[in-house]
C-alpha cells in the first residue's frame, strides 16, 4: 500500500482516514475486509464504487490490473488521484456509473449502501457493469448490532441500514446468482480488549469523542495495537456481527 504521510484527507466522522492513531481501530475493520478481497479482484477490471480515501483501491492495485475508483465528492477523487498513481479516479454519482456494461471484472463497494437513498438501482447499475461471471462484493455495517432495536439507523448518515437477510435478498432481486453473506467479527484478544473497555472498545471510542476529552492513554494504546488479525470473517452467527459482507456472481 502507498505509504500514508502528509496531505491526509480531513476527518468527517464516516470517511476512514489511515494513518491516524485515533482512527486505527475503523480503518483496521474496513481493511481486513479489502485484504479479503484481493484474490477475487485480481488479473481484471476492478470498480469500487464509493472509493473515500482510496486506501481500499491502491491495495486492490497490487493485485489487480486496472482499478477504477469512483466517489462523488470531488475533493476525495483529487486525493485519490494524487495520492495512489496506480489507481484511476473519477468522480461519479454511484446510480448512474460512468462505465459501459459488463466492463468490470468484479466491483467492490465498501461501507457504502447504507449512505445511499437509492440502494436498489445502486445494484442495477452494479449488475450492468459487471460482466457474466463477474463478482460483485458489498459490506455494509449489521442493522441488527449497528442499530440494535430500530428500523431507522442510529448514525444520521446512513439511509438504511441491513440485516444479513436483507442484504442477501437486495443482492439477489438485482439479478446476482450465489449470493453468499459474511459476518465480520471481533476476534479472541479484541474480545479481551472488549472486557477491559466495560464491554465494548467500540462504545468506549464513541463515548471519548462525544466528551471532547483526551483519550485516556489505555484506550488509546489498545485501539493503535489493533491489526487485522483481530478480526474473524465468517459465514457464521450473521445476526451478531459487526459487519455484513455480500459476495455475488453476474450469472
Amino acid at each position: 500500500m502507498t505509504d500514508i504521510g502528509v496531505q491526509a484527507l480531513p476527518l468527517t466522522g464516516e470517511r476512514t482516514v489511515p494513518g491516524i492513531p485515533e482512527e486505527n481501530y475503523w480503518f483496521r475493520r474496513h481493511e481486513v475486509v479489502y485484504k479479503a478481497l484481493r484474490t477475487r479482484c485480481s488479473g481484471g477490471v476492478v470498480l469500487e464504487a464509493g472509493c473515500g480515501e482510496g486506501y481500499g483501491a491502491d491495495l486492490l492495485a497490487g493485485s489487480a490490473p486496472t482499478v477504477l475508483a469512483v466517489d462523488y465528492d470531488p475533493l476525495t477523487v483529487a486525493h485519490v488521484a494524487r495520492r495512489y498513481p496506480h489507481v484511476a479516479a473519477a468522480r461519479a454519482n454511484l446510480v448512474a456509473l460512468p462505465v459501459r456494461d459488463e466492463a468490470c471484472d468484479a466491483l467492490v463497494s465498501l461501507q457504502v449502501i447504507e449512505h445511499l437513498w437509492e440502494q436498489e438501482r445502486f445494484l442495477r447499475e452494479c449488475f450492468r457493469v459487471v460482466r457474466p461471471g463477474g463478482t460483485v462484493a458489498l459490506s455494509t455495517p449489521n442493522r441488527l448490532t449497528f442499530s440494535p432495536g430500530r428500523d431507522t439507523p442510529l448514525n444520521p448518515f446512513h439511509t438504511r441500514e441491513l440485516s444479513g437477510a436483507e442484504l442477501a435478498l437486495l443482492v439477489g432481486d438485482a439479478g446476482f446468482a450465489d449470493v453468499e453473506i459474511l459476518g465480520l467479527h471481533h476476534g479472541a484478544r479484541l474480545r479481551e480488549i472488549d472486557a477491559r473497555h466495560g464491554g465494548s472498545i467500540v462504545d468506549a471510542q464513541v463515548e471519548v469523542t462525544l466528551s471532547g476529552e483526551g483519550w485516556p492513554a489505555a484506550l488509546l494504546r489498545d485501539v493503535t495495537s489493533v491489526t487485522c488479525a483481530d478480526f474473524e470473517l465468517t459465514a457464521g452467527n450473521l445476526d451478531a456481527s459487526l459487519d455484513l459482507l455480500a459476495l455475488a456472481v453476474r450469472p
